[in-house]
């Protein structure tokens, strides 16, 4: 319960809206996967003022199932209680001491890996007194100190990591992935460290969510789902090769999306309603760790190898989704296709404007390259704002009238 120093931080855009937070809401759950720096991110900014307490350690779970308001006696808000999925049954409990004195905002600070059981249990035990938050691995901006950086539709200069990126140290980085441990430490073993995290993952969040028999085949579901990203979903294609039920796949991917290893990206309809029915694309949240469960080593061989396109719109998908996440807001993010063939590989929509954006492995973008975008726009008409061709190299050209091409750093 004592305070804490927090040494070798890495900044997050994430703070400002944490600290808002605490000042207007008696509870602020911060969740996201294993790794991303949640207690490092609420010790740096509270540990000074909170008390901490981990429920994952067995010593302190029994206590507080056993006697939870003798518990909340002993270690009295304010305090962060880390990993509190461990431990739903103090939610109610935590209820009741808010009640006490609803107007004290700052009272606990919850963290925890799983989106899907802490968001349900959140809703029911704590409605109305809870913000509830989500830190990602590391954006590009962040890892380079430009943490509050517009995305490029926002400005037109000061965007993204403002640095150059040679195309080796693109390739290097999405090997190593967001995780801050490795951002700040870039001579960590990438397949020990990778391999650890994995079997970690497996062993603690996915039994913990559901009873998974057989986590080898769990594991090579992983892997399938690696190895098909980007791509559109077909889970039964997944579940014969693997030879489990279409059923058991869905709730396989319903525990990726849970504990944030994964993006589901929907088609783009002006129809809500087929958003949600037609087949999606599933992207890995984590280069890094995509990388390794598909056998890449190497930055020539992730450039040069299959999976390179694949590898670059999931960065840049990456990119946007964490720098909208991190400022506390909700990413809508589709993607675009006709039958006739036009395809755009995201479309964000935006203070009620639509963001057409293409990410291609080249550094010589081509006007060939924004065909689609030029289709969807003019479908679109004044609903879509300009359109962009992300690429990896330094080059900021016009692609025609109102599309850009701009270099992954000024994403």
């Amino acid at each position: 319960m004592l305070g804490f120093v927090v040494t070798n931080y890495l900044n997050r855009s994430l703070e400002p809206v944490l600290q808002r937070a605490v000042t207007e809401f008696p509870a602020v759950v911060l969740t996201g996967p294993r790794q991303s720096g949640k207690t490092t991110l609420l010790k740096h900014l509270f540990g000074s003022d909170y008390g901490y307490l981990s429920l994952e350690l067995p010593d302190v779970r029994a206590a507080a199932e056993e006697d939870p308001r003798s518990f909340m006696a002993r270690f009295p808000p304010p305090v962060i209680y880390d990993e509190v999925q461990f431990v739903p049954g103090l939610l109610p409990y935590i209820k009741e001491r808010i009640d006490e004195d609803r107007s004290r905002a700052g009272q606990f600070l919850l963290s925890g890996s799983q989106n899907l059981l802490l968001n349900e249990r959140i809703t029911e035990s704590l409605p109305g007194r809870a913000a509830i938050l989500h830190l990602l691995p590391m954006s590009g901006r962040e890892a380079c100190g430009n943490v509050h950086a517009p995305l490029v539709w926002e400005a037109d200069h000061g965007t993204g990591t403002g640095l150059p990126l040679p195309p080796r140290t693109f390739w290097s980085q999405i090997l190593r992935g967001g995780y801050p441990e490795l951002v700040a430490g870039p001579r960590r073993d990438l397949q020990l460290w990778h391999s650890s995290y994995i079997q970690t993952y497996l062993e603690r969040d996915v039994r913990s969510l559901r009873q998974i028999g057989d986590l080898g085949r769990f594991r090579s579901f992983l892997r399938a789902i690696a190895a098909r990203t980007g791509q559109l979903l077909n889970l039964s294609d997944i579940s014969r090769d693997l030879g489990v039920a279409v059923n058991t796949a869905k709730a396989w991917l319903s525990i990726l999306e849970a504990t944030y290893q994964v993006f589901i990206v929907r088609p783009y309809f002006v129809s809500l309603g087929k958003r949600l029915v037609k087949s999606p694309k599933v992207y890995f949240a984590n280069l890094g760790t995509l990388c390794h469960l598909t056998g890449l080593k190497d930055p020539d061989h992730a450039a040069a190898g299959p999976l390179a396109g694949p590898l670059m719109e999931a960065a840049v998908l990456g990119e946007i989704v964490k720098t909208l996440t991190h400022r506390g807001e909700r990413p809508e993010v589709y993607f675009w296709r006709t039958a006739a063939g036009a395809e755009v590989d995201f479309v964000v929509e935006a203070n009620g404007t639509i963001i057409p954006i293409e990410a291609k492995t080249t550094a010589t973008p081509r006007p060939r390259m924004v065909r689609g975008i030029k289709t969807l726009r003019k479908e679109l008409g004044k609903r879509c704002g300009p359109g962009f061709l992300i690429h990896t190299g330094d080059e900021r050209l016009p692609m025609g009238s109102e599309v850009m091409a701009v270099g992954f750093s000024e994403l």
